[in-house]
C-alpha cells in the first residue's frame, strides 16, 4: 500500500487525541483505499473546481512559463513512486519541479497571501521532492479564464438560484465577469510559493505511511 502525494495532506493531519497515531481524516482515506483495493469500490471525486483545473492545466503552465521566464517547461507525464508514496508532479525538468493550482475565481486566488493557503499542498510537494530527488519545488497558483462550458453551467446554476426560467442578461453578465480575468496583468495572475525540501517532514511522512499500513492491513483482514 502506497500513498498518493495528493493525499498526503489527509494522511498527515494531526489526530485530536494525542494518544492516537492516525487522525480520523487519515483513517477515512485508508478505509477508501481498502475498499478500492479489495472490492474495486473507488471513490471518484469530481467537481467544477477540479474540472477547471484539469482543463486549464496546459494554459496555466504556459502562463507560469511566460511570467517566470523559466525557458521551456512542459507537462510531465511520468509517474513516480518509491517504497512509500506515488505521484505525478505537473512539471519536472532537470532544473524545475513545479505544481499548478488553478483558482476557480478571483476571490479564491491568493493575491495577498504570504504563506501557502492550503497546508495540504506543502505535504504534496514534499512528496514530489522526495520522489524526484529535488531540493526545491514551486507551488504556483494561477488565475486563468474559466472554460466556457463551465461558465455556462454556472450561469444556469445562478438562474436556478434566483428562480429564473428565462435568460436574464444581468445574471449572465455577472457570472461571466466573475470568470474572466483579462483585465488583470499576467504577472498578477501567478502567485508562487517556494517550498524547500525538509528531511524531517519526509521522515515523518515515511513513519506515518508505516502506521497507515498497520491500520490498512487490519482493515483488509476485517472485511
Amino acid at each position: 500500500m502506497k500513498i498518493r502525494c495528493s493525499a498526503l495532506g489527509r494522511l498527515m493531519t494531526a489526530p485530536r487525541n494525542k494518544t492516537e497515531l492516525l487522525s480520523q481524516t487519515a483513517k477515512t482515506y485508508i478505509q477508501e483505499l481498502v475498499l478500492e483495493h479489495k472490492y474495486g469500490i473507488k471513490k471518484e471525486f469530481s467537481s467544477r473546481y477540479t474540472d477547471k483545473g484539469l482543463q486549464c492545466e496546459d494554459e496555466a503552465i504556459s502562463l507560469v512559463n511566460d511570467v517566470l521566464g523559466l525557458g521551456f517547461i512542459f507537462k510531465n507525464e511520468e509517474h513516480y513512486n518509491n517504497d512509500f508514496i506515488t505521484g505525478t508532479p505537473d512539471v519536472n525538468t532537470n532544473e524545475i519541479l513545479l505544481d499548478i493550482k488553478c483558482s476557480y475565481e478571483a476571490s479564491t486566488f491568493p493575491f495577498f497571501e504570504t504563506e501557502i493557503p492550503t497546508p495540504a499542498y506543502f505535504y504534496q510537494l514534499q512528496g514530489y521532492m522526495w520522489l524526484t530527488n529535488k531540493t526545491e519545488a514551486l507551488l504556483c497558483y494561477c488565475l486563468v479564464n474559466t472554460p466556457i462550458e463551465i461558465v455556462e453551467d454556472e450561469i444556469r446554476r445562478e438562474h436556478w438560484k434566483h428562480f429564473k426560467i428565462d435568460e436574464d442578461a444581468e445574471i449572465r453578465e455577472f457570472v461571466e465577469k466573475k470568470h474572466n480575468f483579462d483585465q488583470i496583468p499576467d504577472n498578477r495572475k501567478v502567485k508562487v510559493f517556494t517550498i524547500e525540501r525538509d528531511e524531517t517532514v519526509i521522515w515523518a511522512i515515511q513513519n506515518k505511511v508505516e502506521e497507515a499500513r498497520i491500520y490498512y492491513n487490519n482493515l483488509i483482514e476485517m472485511i
